[in-house]
């Protein structure tokens, strides 16, 4: 059942419940007037049989009954000259409007006695300023019971919100049991659906983060363990043989010949340009160089023939324009990430033969793509995980996007889209 729906039941509820008591008010003002005036008609009947069958003698006692009798719309007095108990004039009358009847007594006579009958509007007057009084306290409470039915059904109706802004409170609060409870109406299910699936995507979403976090702690200690590995293995035996050529030159130059004086500097000459060659290719490996709109695309060239130079199998190719737009360090430098993860990824768990790199500038984007003809992701498991999450929080950290595409035949491709930022944009930002 849906929000509108229970309104409308609890509502037509209260308007039936009302209507039935409004009737029920009515009915009884009804017969309360029925009886009064077949009370009022049998006094009439009572005091002119009185008064037919009165005798001289007996003036009094039908005065008597004439005082008693509670009669409506008119008036009865045996002397024309004496005011009626009941002829004053209601305080009504002048607000309505009501003036005085003009129409002189009308003069009956009745055995021995003179019946002198005259209008009286005071009864009728009463009847009415008692309907009205009773229609008023019925709207009246009508009005109350259709406020405190309309509050009692908003609160009933908005119970349900304030389960749902403490399950989004719940949700904020990283809670594990952020879950929203089930909802009897149609409405509050859907936004509580919506509530789980965000749940769901933010949990989802965290989780990445956490894993994202523990990457990149690993991938640290590994760069760590891989650079003091090459500084001890590569540069440190490096530099024990420049000291000992040179140790070797401080103990014995007064009695070398200058051939053998020739022989250590040249030795001396190759182990600092190995030394060199060496503290090169870690810095690269850290960071490359020439990142700017004209040493991109050679930084991709070199990446690109670095790679196939490794005999992996794979043939790779690089299609790429003359010359890109001039890019900020930081876009270049996440292109240049993306496609050496990418082609990380190909070498390691492709199994591919080739390999194709393509850059373009579409529409104020720059579109870099990495295809290959390999094996593609495995199908257990989420797509986005490791490196290839990794990729798509830089593009994301940088506004652009990536998307995993998996070919019909074999193979996986991944095209990320990232808008065109000027240098002189950067540095106004």
């Amino acid at each position: 059942m849906d929000l509108r729906k229970r309104l409308v039941i609890w509502l037509g509820g209260l308007l039936a419940g009302l209507m039935l008591m409004a009737i029920v008010i009515n009915l009884h003002s009804l017969r309360g007037d029925i009886q009064a005036e077949v009370a009022a008609s049998e006094q009439l009947v009572a005091v002119l049989l009185k008064a037919g069958n009165a005798l001289p003698g007996e003036q009094a006692e039908l005065e008597a009954v004439l005082r008693d009798a509670r009669l409506r719309h008119l008036s009865i007095r045996l002397d024309p000259a004496a005011p009626a108990a009941d002829a004053a004039p209601h305080w009504l009358a002048g607000l309505l409007g009501i003036a005085p009847s003009a129409t002189p007594a009308q003069t009956i006579r009745l055995g021995e006695q003179t019946l002198h009958i005259a209008p009286n509007p005071n009864s009728e007057i009463e009847e009415r300023l008692g309907d009205t009084v009773r229609l008023c306290i019925t709207l009246l409470l009508y009005s109350g019971a259709t406020l405190l039915v309309a509050w009692w059904s908003a609160d009933r109706a908005l119970t349900p919100v304030r389960e749902l802004e403490a399950g989004l409170q719940r949700l904020a609060d990283n809670a594990p049991d952020a879950a929203m409870p089930p909802f009897a109406l149609r409405e509050f299910r859907r936004v509580a659906h919506a509530i789980d699936a965000l749940a769901e995507a933010l949990a989802a979403s965290r989780a990445a983060q956490q894993q994202l976090a523990r990457q990149l702690i690993t991938v640290q200690e590994e760069e760590r363990h891989t650079l003091a590995r090459e500084l001890h293995d590569d540069m440190g035996q490096t530099l024990t043989a420049i000291g000992v050529t040179a140790a070797f030159l401080e103990r014995n130059a007064m009695r070398l010949e200058p051939p053998s004086i020739i022989d250590c500097a040249r030795d001396l000459r190759r182990d600092v340009k190995t030394s060199g060659e060496q503290l090169r290719a870690m810095l690269k490996r850290l960071r490359p160089h020439g990142l700017d709109a004209l040493g991109l695309t050679s930084a991709l060239r070199e990446l690109v023939t670095s790679w196939q130079q490794r005999e992996s199998g794979i043939e790779f190719a690089l299609d790429t324009p003359a010359q890109l737009p001039e890019l900020d360090d930081s876009a270049a430098l996440v292109l240049y990430r993306m496609v050496q993860e990418a082609l990380t990824n190909v070498v390691r768990h492709s199994d591919a033969l080739h390999c194709r790199i393509r850059v373009q500038v579409v529409l104020g984007m720059l579109q870099v793509s990495v295809e290959d003809d390999g094996k593609g992701l495995p199908e257990a498991g989420p797509a986005r995980r490791g490196g290839l999450l990794g990729m798509e929080e830089r593009l994301e950290m940088a506004g652009g996007n990536l998307t995993i595409e998996h070919k019909d035949g074999k193979g996986l491709r991944l095209h990320a889209c990232l808008p065109l930022r000027r240098k002189k944009e950067q540095e106004e930002q």
